[in-house]
């Protein structure tokens, strides 16, 4: 029969063939359920993964997707990578929303090009002010990160409804809970003409590089893996585990909070209770998929759009549930969780 066997090192060729083997077995069990749908499986998979990438326009909108997931999972593998468990990303996201959009609110027809970069500061101040209440809690009281910050998440979407229901209601929206659409000048300027992908990629690619050399190529990166990985060894080398704390929980805080801005201030141009999309929760999934490394992370940003690309596609055109697309997160972390132990363990065949 066959066996588990503990491997006398873990294995580094699985840590990058289990994300492939993973992604693999997502697809084989997707064609399994367009089947039992009674969908046509080599329609679906079309769909899921050509129907974003058959075209320039889609091309462009498979980027305009992963640009908020990279951003916040970049934050994210800091975090991680540091020990510091940050589940309330999509609080953290939507309070730079909001943030960004109290600034963005007070453009008229006279402000000038200045109040971009003043938008996109003030999601990055949102999101670290709400990871910053995580930190202090965890500092000042050894409140659980994971609680706190999950917990976070529903009191940032109970003041985005506040606001759309209330003081920033657009008056002349026909009682629509939104605000007002924001000022042309407030917009993030468009990369390609014609289509919704804008100076927030070049962020995020930006953003990919900072992190590589922050997390390999400087003390306080070093400081904060050492941490992660054996904190009895930080604490003898005299790293300090509260300033890693911080460090962690504002860059992640402040990364999710600049997706947030660009997302308010680029693709949807105002604020709506449908500014919560779970690109929170979904680039959770990103980070693991690609190994908590900037250029991994690339990747699995790109296919999880992908993923919420092929949802909506699966609705319009396939008469499938909106949920289609988190089964198939799910179904992708799964498969994760289950490959990764053969990276400390291998298929043993024993009589």
């Amino acid at each position: 029969m066959l066996r588990l066997e503990v491997r006398p090192q873990p294995s580094r060729r699985w840590g990058y063939a289990s994300p492939l083997l993973a992604l693999a077995i997502t697809v084989v069990i997707g064609v399994i359920l367009f089947a039992v749908l009674g969908k046509d499986p080599v329609r679906g998979l079309q769909v899921f993964f050509w129907e974003p990438i058959k075209s320039t326009y889609a091309l462009s909108e498979l980027m305009v997707k992963a640009t908020p997931l990279l951003i916040i999972a970049l934050g994210l593998a800091v975090c991680f990578r540091s020990n510091v468990w940050n589940i309330g990303a999509e609080g953290q996201y939507l309070i730079g929303a909001i943030f960004a959009a109290g600034v963005a609110l007070t453009a008229d027809k006279t402000t000038g090009g200045w109040i971009v970069p003043a938008i996109i500061a003030a999601g990055v101040v949102g999101g670290m002010v709400w990871a910053g209440i995580t930190a202090l809690l965890r500092d000042r009281f050894n409140a659980n990160e994971i609680l706190v910050s999950l917990m976070l998440v529903y009191v940032a979407v109970q003041v985005l409804n506040y606001l759309v229901y209330g003081p920033w209601k657009d008056p002349g929206g026909y009682n629509f809970p939104q605000t007002k659409t924001f000022e042309t000048v407030t917009q993030i300027p468009r990369l390609v003409p014609g289509s919704r992908l804008n100076m927030g990629l070049l962020l995020a690619l930006a953003g990919v590089a900072a992190v590589w050399v922050f997390l390999f190529r400087t003390y306080s990166g070093f400081a904060q893996q050492v941490g992660g990985l054996a904190p009895a060894a930080a604490r003898y080398a005299g790293f300090s585990s509260r300033k890693a704390l911080w460090i962690a929980l504002l860059t992640s805080g402040g990364m999710a909070g600049m997706a947030g801005a660009l997302e308010v201030a680029g693709p949807i141009g105002q604020l709506t209770p449908y500014v919560p999309a779970g690109y929170g929760f979904a680039a959770i999934i990103v980070a693991f998929v690609g190994r908590l490394h900037p250029v991994g992370i690339v990747f699995s940003a790109i296919l999880m759009s992908m993923f919420y690309i092929g949802g909506e596609l699966a609705q319009s055109r396939l008469g499938l549930p909106k949920s289609i697309t988190g089964v198939f997160q799910g179904l992708l972390l799964f498969a994760l969780l289950a490959c990764d132990t053969l990276i400390a363990y291998r298929l043993v065949w024993k009589k």
